[in-house]
């Protein structure tokens, strides 16, 4: 097959996904064609059968803002043209559906241009539901030939924002792959920490929906009862403010932020923990990771995460905001070494139940299926 795909190119989990699925997909021996304004941030170097094609917008004194949105429908138009695509997969609903449809419209004297969108999360929980854009995000969603949602959960909240009338969501998880994300085979892992200490790690773009400063005061109430390092991947809004909770805490000797990293796997395999405590996740892709390199997650109680964490077995769920809990159980969980190794093997378990080897196939089938509508 020939596939278009569209997603944001910067640091998360639907952009991470995107690019995997691309890559994999390729492997797989169908040719992809990712459609952005930059280059995805996991698409690294030459890869057989994958292009890239950058939208360009105007730069015209008329618009206080480039019009991006039509600017992408036209490349994704061309792309399909030229490429003799056979459908366009975009991730993240605004506005990617909406450029996608238009697409689309411009394809009809030629051919049908199936449009499959994937929904990762804040597109129907933050954004798709403001008013400045939920007419616009239903339409959408209900023109394109397949929907799918990365979790349980997000499909419910889909039916439940916008109705979707006449529109099937299908539930295909988030994935990782197992030849990037798995357990150290020698056991030798980056020395991130002092010897003796235990490591804390959590990865994010640091918006306030992923809560860093709980982070913190997580990892405070940990370095009471033992030696442990924290160390902070990514980069965002939030940072300067966990910065800022650090030196309060006192915890700056023992805090490291490491910004954006290209090979968060490398760093996860030498974690004894991964904290995740958001307001929200539709799935935890980072958790997913953190499990698949044998690390336990404690995290909140919501969203998509149950579907991914299972409480007592690969981590420990406690509700949003109770740093208290959190911290309880990281503790108690760190002091038995015996409990952590049984939740470290089950976690491993449980990361390859959302294989690539699994997942990607589910969206192979379901282009086939849209293809022969």
């Amino acid at each position: 097959m020939r596939i278009g795909i569209t997603c944001y190119p910067t640091y998360g989990g639907s952009g991470a996904v995107a690019t995997e699925l691309g890559l994999e997909l390729a492997r797989r021996g169908h040719e992809v064609h990712f459609i952005s304004y930059a280059s995805p941030f996991r698409l690294r170097g030459f890869e057989e059968r994958v292009s890239f094609h950058e939208v360009v917008t105007a730069d015209y004194p008329l618009f206080e803002h480039a019009p991006y949105a039509l600017s992408l429908a036209v490349k994704q138009h061309e792309v399909a043209l030229r490429e003799n695509l056979d459908l366009m997969h975009v991730h993240y609903a605004i506005p990617h559906a909406t450029t996608a449809w238009l697409a689309k419209q411009m394809m009809d004297q030629v051919r049908d241009l199936k449009v499959v969108t994937t929904l990762h999360g804040t597109d129907i929980t933050l954004v798709g539901k403001d008013p400045s854009y939920f007419t616009i995000t239903k339409f959408s969603i209900e023109q394109s030939d397949r929907v799918t949602a990365v979790s349980q959960y997000l499909r419910d909240e889909t039916y439940r924002t916008f109705g979707c009338v006449g529109c099937e969501v299908t539930v295909i998880p988030n994935f990782i792959s197992t030849a990037d994300y798995h357990p150290a085979p020698d056991g030798k892992t980056c020395a991130l920490a002092p010897a003796g200490h235990k490591l804390l790690v959590h990865v994010s773009n640091f918006r306030p929906v992923k809560r860093v400063t709980d982070v913190v005061r997580i990892f405070a109430g940990v370095r009471q009862a033992m030696a442990a390092t924290l160390v902070l991947v990514g980069d965002g809004p939030e940072r300067d403010a966990a910065e800022a909770e650090v030196d309060r805490l006192g915890l700056k000797r023992n805090v490291r932020f490491l910004g954006k990293v290209e090979n968060v796997a490398d760093i996860l395999r030498g974690a004894h923990l991964f904290l995740l405590p958001s307001n929200t996740e539709s799935f935890g892709l980072a958790a997913l990771e953190a499990m698949a390199c044998g690390v336990p997650v404690v995290a909140s109680n919501l969203g998509g995460i149950p579907e991914v964490v299972v409480n007592g077995e690969t981590g420990h769920l406690a509700p949003v905001g109770d740093v208290a809990q959190m911290t309880e159980r990281a503790v108690a969980l760190l002091k038995d070494p015996d409990a952590h190794a049984r939740m470290r093997a089950r976690a491993i378990a449980r990361a390859r139940e959302f294989s690539a080897e699994r997942v990607v196939p589910l969206y192979e089938q379901l282009y086939q299926d849209v293809l022969r509508d």
